[in-house]
């Protein structure tokens, strides 16, 4: 009898409603802005890598992964608006929800994991100089990135599993155990791809600094290259997934105690963290850039005006370019010879 009241209770409480109708309204005006600007900008990546950049024989599988992981995101977004505006934190079907979802997931999973490659790619190339790259290896095998995309799948499985009360249940009672453990795992692996991969970027990013700090001049502007990509990945995940995770580590605080009016605040905030997260299809673009000027000239001389080409400077800051300069009998004269990075 206690079973079925505890049943009946969940049913009749739909915690996927939006708490707030203004908040949520806005944030469906923001997921509409993020797909408007989003859509073009990774059709046209898209372009670039395979077109005009050819990524197969540029060494650039792995930002090319990360496109691709990024258009995922962005074509699920006008479902996101949708639900939003029409009073819903998730779509009434089951199956939407649980695709949605999967889908979310596997773009996070994919962004996260391609990008720190490339972090402990430029580690090894500067910091473990002489020791064996594995991820150099890696890079010349377009087979990888199809093993990191399956592997990325047990992880969404809890999604599909069973349905769970607005797709993020943990803390909900429910008839059978079954339930916490889908829930429980899915957690974990939420915030284990999130936190395990940040340790990770912040080791790299420290000992690149130092390594910088200690640089001689041949070294100067590969060691800036360098540390200008692991900035990169590190503004993209404090911008992107970080507060997102911090705010669902609170949101399950506050559910386990069942404090339902905080939960409503907090869900809120939570929610307006997940569409901040998005953003990172905008930003993404700015590591390919840092990570190989080859795909930032091919952009900039496809798309960018040619009064507009003609006014950015010819130097990369020690990105992309270096000038030397020679002396002649007629005088000092300056060449600028493009490196592309590896």
């Amino acid at each position: 009898m206690s079973s079925q009241q505890n049943m009946s209770t969940n049913e009749t409480i739909d915690h996927c409603k939006v708490p707030n109708q203004v908040t949520y309204k806005t944030l469906s005006w923001l997921v509409i802005g993020e797909f408007v600007l989003g859509l073009p900008l990774n059709l046209s990546v898209l372009y670039i890598f395979i077109f005009r950049f050819k990524f197969w024989k540029n060494k650039s599988i792995f930002l090319f992964n990360i496109v691709v992981a990024d258009f995922l995101l962005v074509v699920c977004l006008p479902a996101k608006a949708y639900h939003y505006q029409n009073g819903n934190r998730r779509s009434p079907d089951k199956m939407v929800c649980k695709t949605m979802i999967f889908m979310l997931f596997l773009n996070r999973g994919a962004s996260i994991a391609f990008l720190i490659t490339l972090s402990i790619d430029r580690y090894f190339n500067v910091v473990q100089l002489g020791r064996r790259n594995i991820v150099k290896v890696l890079k010349k095998s377009p087979h990888v990135c199809i093993v990191i995309w399956l592997l990325l799948l047990p992880l969404t499985i809890p999604t599909m599993v069973k349905t769970f009360e607005c797709c993020n249940s943990l803390g909900r009672k429910y008839e059978t155990p079954f339930h916490d453990v889908t829930d429980t795992f899915r957690e974990v692996v939420y915030f284990g791809q999130i936190i395990i991969p940040f340790i990770i970027l912040v080791y790299c990013t420290v000992r690149i600094v130092n390594r910088l700090q200690r640089k001689t001049v041949g070294e100067k502007a590969k060691l800036r290259r360098a540390m200008c990509v692991v900035l990169s990945v590190f503004v993209v995940f404090s911008v992107c997934f970080l507060p997102s995770t911090v705010a669902r580590a609170v949101l399950l605080t506050v559910r386990l105690k069942e404090w339902q009016d905080a939960e409503d605040m907090v869900v809120q905030v939570y929610d307006s963290f997940m569409v901040l997260s998005y953003i990172d299809c905008l930003l993404d673009p700015l590591v390919y850039c840092f990570c190989n000027s080859g795909f930032k000239d091919a952009y900039i001389s496809t798309f960018c005006p040619t009064f507009l080409r003609n006014r950015l400077p010819d130097t990369d800051f020690g990105l992309g370019t270096t000038t030397i300069t020679t002396t002649t009998t007629s005088g000092i004269r300056e060449i600028t010879l493009p490196i592309l990075a590896k």
